[in-house]
């Protein structure tokens, strides 16, 4: 079975908890200075929030899945529907270990699906950098139009995802 995601960025962590708290009549499962996580039940959804950005609003959307099995087979029609598709693998980020891929929609919202594996201690281990992980802890704006591929969610920047992924059906990423 599926959960959703939604990951906002906020700027007050203790006053964004309060009110999500009482929003879902839940405390959150996870705290730390950054970030907060609920896990509810009804509806099924994964609800994070952080202040690793400049600005509030949506950061990602995406789907959580139980078992690597209904991972592949979102992946499987995703690649079905050519959608540009960055598939960074085994990953950490926002203080877990998983196994993800990104997509990006029309308006250039990014999708992460995935299947957590474990919890971290830290919202992101220190990847190797390379070029396509500097592309991904770029600031959206700042990211080239031809960004397909990122290997490791980033420490701490504005984005940590790969957005600006081109999608298909246009023209041709935390």
């Amino acid at each position: 079975m599926k959960r959703f995601h939604v990951h906002l960025h906020v700027a007050d962590l203790d006053k964004s908890i309060g009110f999500y708290s009482k929003l879902f009549a839940a405390d959150p499962v996870r705290v730390e200075s950054d970030y907060a996580k609920w896990m509810i039940e009804d509806p099924r959804i994964n609800f994070a929030i952080s202040t690793r950005a400049s600005k509030p609003g949506i950061d990602h959307l995406g789907f959580q899945t139980d078992d690597p099995e209904e991972l592949a087979a979102l992946k499987a029609r995703a690649e079905a529907a050519d959608m540009a598709l960055s598939d960074e693998g085994e990953a950490t980020c926002c203080y877990a270990r998983s196994e993800k891929h990104w997509i990006t929609d029309p308006q250039g919202i990014a999708w992460e699906h995935f299947h957590t594996l474990g919890s971290i201690p830290v919202f992101s281990e220190a990847q190797k950098p390379d070029a396509a992980t500097a592309a991904c802890c770029s600031p959206a704006e700042a990211m080239p139009a031809t960004a397909t591929e990122s290997s490791a969610c980033c420490t701490p920047t504005s984005r940590g995802k790969p957005v600006g992924i081109p999608v298909k059906s246009a023209s041709s990423c935390c």
